[in-house]
Order: structure tokens, then sequence, then C-alpha cells
């Protein structure tokens, strides 16, 4: 029998954070998105007016699995909705349940928010990637429940498989991608002299937690002087709105292990970075830029090459290049998972049922007047309304 424990407190989760972080090692495809730490500096930037709803599964007085959660409010045409979803705001493209057994911890957590007080007129839940590592655990414990849900295509993320030699990845590539990559060592070469450094400390618990700012201020002047100095998307390294969050989110990474900085020298003067995450063998990439001032040979594409170089000569095992920007990521990538949204509309909630009504609607009319583009892309259209 599996007990729920509720915490509405981020100060509350420093009691758990052992059992988190045993938990997170044997979670398949965990990253440091979905780590303690991770939502400590998230909450203290992103809170607003979310609450906080983390439900840690207990059974046979050990706990098992944790799913952190938020409830949001966020505006429809018909007025005010709440909503129940992972607190990651799209900062990483894959999220879930913190366990060894996410479908059980999953089951578990839904059978409780379905008996408890309900604060939320819909379960929304982004960033699952069904047929990856959640390999249809969601899907498996909706269904378990019987809650009825709702399945959307979020987004894509690209992929890149680390377990290889690097001249086995370097010959999977096409003949103008190895030509390109190549070209770029060379013409870089001829602008100076290169220097390639990674930054990974294995954390406090290995006396390996010098946070190093010399290297994270190097990094903020080279996106300062990149396409994320004039950029007005609010998530880049040296944006007012995020650049706070990421200088807490880097020093809890390192505190932690999970933090994977790399910095391109040019004759000595920093040319490029790539700010990155690192746990159980997973690279997530966050960020990266590189000054146009000092080289126009390729200076990205550099860095990409010896980034993954050295990550299959450490043995790393997968890189996650993020969603988005497909185009310029295609000579790199091994293959492109999609990365699926499920909603559960409450049928308590008049809210939820509205919506739900307003969904099979809309549905109905696309399959009975719409061409098949038309569709895919009112469906696309509908999601992207619904985003906070």
């Amino acid at each position: 029998m599996s007990k729920v424990i509720e915490l509405n407190e981020i100060d509350a989760l420093g009691d758990y954070h052992q059992d988190w972080t045993r938990l997170l090692s044997v979670t398949p495809g965990g990253s440091f998105f979905r780590s303690m730490e991770w939502l400590q500096a998230y909450w203290t930037h992103f809170s607003g007016n979310q609450k906080l709803r983390v439900l840690v599964v207990r059974e046979c007085g050990e706990f098992t699995g944790i799913v952190p959660l938020c409830v949001r409010r966020i505006k429809t045409k018909f007025g005010p909705c709440r909503i129940l979803a992972f607190p990651f705001d799209d900062w990483c493209s894959v999220y879930g349940p913190i366990s060894a057994d996410p479908e059980t911890t999953l089951t578990s957590v839904l059978d409780y928010l379905v008996h408890a007080r309900r604060d939320w007129d819909l379960i929304d839940l982004r960033g699952v990637d069904s047929d990856g590592f959640d390999g249809g655990a969601t899907e498996r414990a909706f269904t378990s429940r019987k809650m009825s849900y709702q399945k959307f295509l979020w987004n894509q993320t690209i992929y890149l498989d680390l377990n290889q030699t690097w001249e086995e990845y370097l010959s999977s590539r096409s003949g103008n991608d190895r030509r390109t990559y190549l070209r770029a060592e060379r013409k870089v070469s001829e602008d100076g002299e290169v220097e390639y450094l990674r930054y990974r400390p294995r954390g406090e618990a290995y006396g390996e937690s010098d946070p190093r700012w010399d290297l994270y201020e190097q990094c903020e002047k080279i996106a300062a002087k990149s396409w994320q100095g004039s950029s007005t998307t609010g998530t880049t390294l040296t944006h007012a709105n995020v650049s706070q969050f990421f200088r807490d989110s880097y020093e809890s990474a390192i505190q932690a292990g999970a933090m994977d900085l790399n910095l391109v020298y040019l004759s000595g003067q920093p040319a490029a970075f790539s700010y990155n995450y690192y746990l159980n063998g997973r690279l997530d990439g966050l960020r990266m830029g590189y000054d146009h001032t000092l080289s126009k040979n390729g200076l990205g594409r550099l860095l990409t090459g010896r980034l993954i170089h050295d990550s299959i000569d450490r043995g790393d095992q997968l890189l996650d290049m993020g969603h988005g920007a497909i185009d310029s990521k295609k000579c790199w990538y091994s293959s492109i998972q999609d990365v699926y949204r499920y909603v559960y509309y409450s049928p308590e909630s008049t809210m939820g049922n509205i919506l739900n009504l307003s969904h099979h609607v809309a549905d109905w009319f696309r399959d009975r007047f719409s061409s098949r583009e038309e569709k895919v892309t009112g469906q696309e259209c509908e999601v992207q309304s619904t985003r906070s």
C-alpha cells in the first residue's frame, strides 16, 4: 500500500534531499532539471503566484518516487483556468517523475490527486517523451486510473548518441557535413591559436565545488557579444530577467556535480562557450554563443565538434541538444524525439468541462470540414493558445 506525502513549501524539500538524489540516479532519462537543486533555484526566481505541490510516494517504509507539480492560473477565452503542471516552464525538453518506476509512481500520485481536495481544473503534463525514456508510462498511469486524457504533440527534441567512437560518429555524417566541420577546424586555426577547455567538477561530495566564476563571467562576456546580446526572448544568459537565475542554478549545479562548461579560446581570448548540465551520462545543452569579432570561420561549429569528441572520449552516453532550431542542428544529431503533452479535464470542474467540450467541438469541425494539413495546423494552434 502506497502513501503520498504532499509538500507545499520549498524549504520543506530539504528533508528529502538524500532520497531525491538517490531516486534521480535511477530515473530513466533523469536530468539535472529534475533535481531538487534546480527546482529550488527555479522556484526562488519564478514561483510568482504558483502553488507548489511536490508529491512524495512511500511504499513499505521506503520512498520510491517523487512528482514535482505546481498549480498556476492561465487565461482562456472562457475565463481563468487553474492547471496542475510540471514546474519547469519549458526550460528543458523532457520532464517527468523521479523514480526507477515512473508508471507506478505516477499512478499513485494520480490516485491521490483525484481523491484529495481539488485546486485545479485540469492536469497538464508537458514534456513527456512517450516513445523514449517514458516508454508509455504516463499513458498507462492515466489509463489504470480510468482518467480519460488528450494527447498533443508538444515539441521535438534533438538527441545525439554518444555511445560510439569519434571515428564512427564522424563517418556517420554526410560528406558535406564532415568537410564543413574540418574546414572550420582549419580556418579558425588560421585566425589564431585554438585552445579548448572543459570544466566539469564532480561536486561538493567529492571536494570539487569551486564555481570558477572567472570562467562563468567569460561566458557572459561572449554571450553579450553574440546574438544573445541583442535577443529579446528573455531566456539568454545575460538577459536581465534571467541572468541571476542562471547564476544561481549554475552554482547549484556546481555543488551537485552537474555542471558542464565548455570554452574555446582564440590566441588566449575567450571566443566561444557552451553551457550544459551533466548527470548520469546525459548531457543537456542549454546555451551556446561565440564572439564573431574574433573569427567568422565557424567558431560555433568547431566548439560543437570538440565538445562531442571529448564527450565520446569521456564515455558520455547522450546529448540532448534541446528543441527548436532543428535546421542548425541537423548536421550533428542522431535522432529526433517527439515530446508530448497530456491533458486531463476534471469532470468536477465547470471550467474543465467547458474546455473539454470546446476541444471536442473544435476537433469535430476539423474532422468534418478541414483538409489534413489544416487539421494539423489547427491542433498546433490550439496547443499554443493554452500555453501560459
